[in-house]
């Protein structure tokens, strides 16, 4: 099974990144990262290639990780940073600080770097174990969806070129080839609730290419609903300042359109990297829907004569941050690399 993997992972880095010319890579010293580093720099084949470790300093040895990480680049030829978190006292899940804070320093290393995108190691496994995470949060189809493997967040386009492939896979082709990795300890640590996703995989014997499929099945099925949003706003009005819709368009929507429309347009008029709470939107449909006006993150929410509306909130106008506008037929829920996607608010949708 890993003889051809080399092949298969050459294939999919053409279908992602094809065209792009600096990458960056995620690389934490583990398994999946190392391999996907080794990976990746026999792919590039005259693109530049750099690598980044983030040590957040959590915990005892994860600087002589990010130092084995640095080794390994280094060996390969690869530019290589490590990129250092300093968590500030206060309240909050400690965990979801460190992976925005990991997000958020990548994003602004492969800005510096200016690469067109940051290749992550995320492998099936972690698609089945994310499944899992996001069912038992009754999640929606998006979430359940999976994690895809081309995204734009924080300003960064982020590639998952591995997400076909078993952890054991990976592994046996860092044997085969021999080359060493770093087993993370907290892999085995009980109080991530990753690491008990995997524990409850194992006991149940579910197959994680089963948790796979589920995941590609919703996709498609989100991809026809996002289809579905973009017709249902194809007469939409944007500018700098206002949204605005026919009403009767978005009225004469089933329900989850209605959502994904409402969740789109506040992320258009605040640049948010993540969509409002289920539970706040479906309120605010609510109460636009019985031609009330409400607020939500900001934004005012309207029925004008025959248009629904949304404006951002002075007060909020005045505090917001310079940010990147959404285009509609690709933020509708679809996450795409921006050089693949047309310009323009009605621009035509485009996919990995």
């Amino acid at each position: 099974m890993t003889a051809d993997l080399a092949g298969r992972i050459s294939t999919e880095l053409n279908r992602l990144a094809g065209d792009m010319s600096a990458v960056g890579v995620a690389v934490s010293g583990g398994g999946d990262s190392a391999a996907l580093l080794h990976l990746v720099t026999a792919w590039a084949a005259g693109r530049r290639v750099m690598a980044a470790t983030v040590d957040h300093g959590l915990r005892r040895g994860s600087a002589d990780e990010a130092r084995f990480a640095a080794r390994m680049a280094q060996d390969l030829g690869v530019a290589h940073e490590t990129l250092h978190w300093r968590r500030e006292d206060g309240p909050g899940n400690l965990m979801a600080q460190a992976r925005e804070a990991r997000l958020r320093l990548l994003s602004d290393w492969a800005a510096r770097n200016r690469l067109d995108a940051v290749m992550l190691g995320h492998t099936l496994d972690d698609q089945a174990e994310t499944l899992l995470m996001r069912l038992g949060r009754g999640a929606g189809v998006d979430g359940l969806s999976g994690m895809a493997a081309s995204r734009l967040a924080f300003g960064t386009v982020w590639l998952r070129p591995m997400l076909g492939l078993s952890r054991q896979e990976l592994r046996d082709w860092l044997r085969g080839q021999g080359l060493r990795w770093i087993d993370d300890p907290s892999n085995q640590n009980l109080d991530y609730e990753r690491v008990r996703m995997r524990k409850a995989l194992e006991a149940l014997d579910i197959p994680a290419a089963s948790l796979g499929q589920t995941a590609a099945n919703l996709a498609m099925a989100r991809a026809a609903l996002q289809e579905f949003a973009a017709r249902a706003t194809e007469n939409i009005a944007t500018d700098q300042a206002r949204i605005s819709l026919q009403l009767s368009d978005f009225t004469g929507a089933p329900e989850e359109i209605r959502r994904r429309i409402l969740v789109t347009g506040l992320r258009w008029m605040t640049g948010s990297d993540y969509p409002a709470r289920r539970d706040e939107v479906l309120h605010a449909m609510v109460a636009v829907g019985a031609g009330g006006r409400t607020t939500l993150e900001g934004v005012i929410l309207e029925r004008r004569a025959s248009r629904l509306r949304m404006i951002r909130e002075p007060a909020a106008a005045a505090r917001r941050r310079r940010h990147r506008r959404c285009r509609w037929r690709r933020d509708l829920g679809q996450p795409l690399a921006p050089r693949r996607a047309a310009t323009g608010a009605g621009g035509a949708r485009s996919g990995p």
